[in-house]
């Protein structure tokens, strides 16, 4: 594939494609090569017309992320510190200490930035 600007969703469907193609290329190999420079063209072409995506609530994301490592509340409330705390934060009820964020964003690996976004509380 010749390498050009993706400025159409046409181009942009064409580059996805292809990217699929190869995207198991082998390390030093020309297609490697161009799978690099084609994520790179994608994520341009993304970012200009989709713009960035917001984080998400703060919340949501300890949720998402406890629910791909199979934790329980149980297992957060020991991060955490209490079985109540841990209850209270993912049901509103109660907003997170800057401590609690801390342990969390280690525990989770969410980052900091993310935990700290304002959220709504009951």
């Amino acid at each position: 594939m010749k390498l050009k600007l993706i400025k159409t969703e046409k181009d942009y469907q064409k580059a996805l494609d292809r990217l699929e193609q190869i995207f198991h290329a082998k390390k030093g190999t020309k297609e490697q090569e161009e799978l690099e420079i084609l994520v790179m063209l994608i994520e341009k072409y993304e970012t200009e017309k989709v713009g960035e995506f917001p984080d998400p609530d703060p919340i949501e994301a300890i949720k998402f992320k406890m629910d791909q490592m199979d934790m329980s509340q149980k297992d957060l409330a020991e991060v955490i510190g209490l079985k109540s705390r841990a209850s209270e934060i993912l049901s509103r009820k109660r907003p997170m200490s800057i401590n609690i964020i801390r342990k969390l964003s280690k525990a989770l690996s969410i980052p900091a930035d993310i935990l700290i976004q304002p959220y709504e509380t009951i």
